[in-house]
């Protein structure tokens, strides 16, 4: 047996009774003139620029340029809007079949379908990335954390529209509103949407599941997971398969329990769609895993790959200031700038770290050679005070006329003294002087 809630007038009240909370949110943010700026544009937009945000600077971890792919985003968002209203008034023909152009492309007031949307982006996304040179799978990876972001805010929209919600529930989420209510009571009667689709058993007394909420979440968890796991995928195209099975399988169930949900005859349309891309998505990367184990050198991501370093390069150039022409380089040329993989340049630090460490060492060096050099030097004068002491005597004396040698026990007597070695000692003195100039010379370059 479901709780009752008390008939709400004010169409613009939303409340989640168990929760104990409520809120009046007009669907019209504001009046520019004429002109009423929906909530449920402003939610979308948000959700966009947000996704845009995101992923423009994070295209260079996927290889990708981005003054090339901002081409196939922007023609992915005009396909997106098209794809998602296309999308529903095809579904939803009969309702559509005798109003004008004008109330057909009129999407201030909702009737956008989230797989139009992603099929209409894509379709005219991978046109332009073709077009434009940019890889397709890479750009199907950072794509889908951006759809993430996009359907996580953007289906606030769908809160404030009081639309896109489920069947009855006692669940403490359960929520109500003005503008709910009044749709149950309209649309259980005969020929209403929920009466054809068998919801004929809808009570507006009892609060329903926000299916908004559940999707939004969902998403949100769905672009954490993606991005977390962004670093650390095997091949280009994995997120994107790994998005269509994350998704589809959350839309299969909220799908079931949606009121408005698009027919094709009996079948839920969004349903089915779902059902089949989450078995292709399972089956493709089980295919791709086991090719991974029996060959995990087999695939590259194109961000390792040369193609990718040389566009970013031309890139980086351009942004410099270099001409196009100037800025183009050959796929054998990455010698001549530098360009290089990942380790590569870790191998660099490495090796200029040990550099670093070797220029240490040698000043150390140095300084332990002037140490020793001005201890040299200091023995050297010490040396030289004690030879200033001794009278300079010479084994021979000259006269006027005559050199007289002296005998051979005074000139033994007055032969300089050895040192322990065994040498002169004025020759141990030349030779710490030769020893002093190669020190005073380290220390000048120091």
């Amino acid at each position: 047996m479901y709780a009752a809630v008390e008939r709400i007038t004010d169409p613009n009240q939303i409340q989640f009774p168990k929760l104990g909370l409520k809120f009046s949110i007009d669907p019209t943010a504001f009046n520019i003139g004429n002109l009423s700026i929906q909530w449920y544009g402003i939610l979308i937009t948000l959700g966009l620029v947000l996704a845009l945000v995101y992923c423009f600077p994070k295209m260079k971890r996927f290889g990708l340029d981005s003054d090339r792919t901002i081409d196939a985003v922007i023609g992915g968002v005009f396909g997106g809007i098209v794809g998602a209203r296309l999308y529903y008034v095809l579904l939803k023909w009969d309702d559509y079949k005798g109003k004008g152009f004008k109330e057909i492309i009129n999407t201030r007031n909702g009737g956008l379908a989230i797989y139009g949307g992603i099929i209409g982006a894509l379709l005219v996304g991978l046109i332009v990335c073709k077009l434009r040179k940019v890889k397709v799978l890479p750009m199907l990876d950072i794509t889908v954390l951006g759809f993430l972001i996009g359907q996580g805010i953007g289906r606030w929209g769908n809160f404030v529209n009081q639309e896109a919600f489920g069947t009855n529930t006692n669940s403490f989420l359960g929520m109500t509103g003005g503008r709910i209510q009044s749709t149950i009571i309209a649309e259980t009667q005969i020929g209403g949407d929920m009466y054809n689709n068998g919801n004929v058993t809808m009570f507006w007394e009892t609060p329903v599941h926000p299916c908004f909420l559940y999707e939004s979440l969902w998403c949100l968890l769905g672009f954490v997971l993606l991005a977390w796991y962004s670093k650390r995928r095997k091949y280009d195209g994995q997120l994107f398969l790994m998005y269509m099975a994350w998704y589809g399988a959350e839309r299969f169930f909220v799908e079931s329990l949606r009121t408005d949900s698009l027919m094709i005859g009996s079948i839920r349309a969004s349903q089915a769609l779902s059902a089949v891309i989450f078995i292709v998505s399972v089956i493709l990367q089980i295919i791709m895993l086991s090719k991974l184990h029996r060959d995990p050198e087999g695939y590259t991501l194109y961000c390792h790959t040369k193609e990718s370093r040389l566009l970013l390069e031309e890139s980086r150039r351009r942004r410099m200031g270099v001409s196009v022409e100037d800025s183009k380089i050959e796929l054998d040329d990455d010698d001549d700038f530098d360009i290089m993989d990942d380790d590569d340049d870790e191998d660099e630090d490495g090796e200029d770290e040990d550099g670093d460490d070797e220029d240490e060492d040698e000043e150390d060096e140095d300084e332990s050679d002037g140490e020793e050099a001005d201890e040299d030097e200091s023995d050297g004068a010490e040396d030289d005070d004690k030879g200033d002491e001794k009278p300079a005597e010479s084994p021979e004396v000259k006269t006027e006329d005559k050199t007289v040698d002296k005998p051979a026990d005074e000139a033994a007597e007055e032969t300089p003294e050895e040192n322990s070695d065994g040498e002169p000692a004025e020759e141990k003195k030349s030779e710490e002087k030769s020893e002093e100039k190669p020190a005073e010379k380290d220390e000048e370059e120091e």
